[in-house]
């Protein structure tokens, strides 16, 4: 584990009171977020996670009763204590502009998200891959994320509404629609794009995704 820590995995290392303190248990922290993000977690094992942290399999039951609280120790105080406020953060510039049209706000939103994304590769896998399979998980991203988003995309939406630069949807509709397609986008380009080689055109491909949505949401 010579490879630089991503930055979300320092913030949680160094900030948070409830992580890790000693440098067997960083150890074991960081093989289990390497491991789980690589495997997933149902198919990660506690003797693979110790072997790659150079510890006894013994060491980690005596700092985690289980693997599923290895992975809580993780997952949980990333979304609960940094998590929320790292997207929060992230997406603060973006949303706190006031914007002309929606396309210059999905311009700026696929700009962040490529950016975070690629600096945070095993964050986003490891949630990616264990929240449909844990409901507590899945509770803490809307209380946490969402809804604090939510009001924010809101605003902007109901100010477009009222220009007549957006079709009268729900404002839950529009960024649903909105998100889906921007998703899509980012994360073939940031997982299968080198699968593709030549035949993807990245400018291309972020133009027509906007255009896809912005035809749709045309007044």
């Amino acid at each position: 584990m010579t490879k630089s820590l991503e930055p979300w995995m320092e913030e949680l290392l160094q900030g948070d009171p409830t992580a890790p303190r000693t440098a067997k248990q960083a150890r074991i922290f960081e093989a289990a977020i390497e491991i789980f993000a690589e495997k997933g977690y149902a198919a990660s094992s506690t003797s693979e996670i110790a072997q790659r942290a150079g510890v006894a399999e013994g060491t980690i039951f005596r700092h985690f009763k289980t693997k599923k609280d290895l992975l809580l120790s993780i997952v949980t105080p990333a979304m609960v204590k940094l998590l929320s406020p790292f997207l929060l953060r992230e997406f603060k510039d973006v949303l706190s502009r006031d914007y002309d049209s929606f396309d210059q706000l999905l311009r700026a939103l696929i700009d962040n998200r490529i950016t975070f994304l690629q600096q945070n590769r095993s964050l986003f896998k490891i949630v990616v891959q264990e929240l449909p399979f844990h409901p507590d998980l899945q509770k803490q991203l809307q209380q946490l994320v969402f809804n604090e988003m939510k009001g924010r995309f809101e605003r902007i939406i109901h100010k477009l509404q009222a220009e007549g630069k957006l079709i009268d949807l729900p404002s839950l509709t529009i960024m649903r629609l909105s998100a889906f397609s921007i998703l899509g986008y980012v994360l073939f380009r940031s997982i299968l794009e080198p699968q593709a080689g030549s035949d993807w055109d990245d400018a291309l491909e972020r133009e027509a995704t906007i255009q896809f949505i912005m035809k749709g949401l045309a007044p």
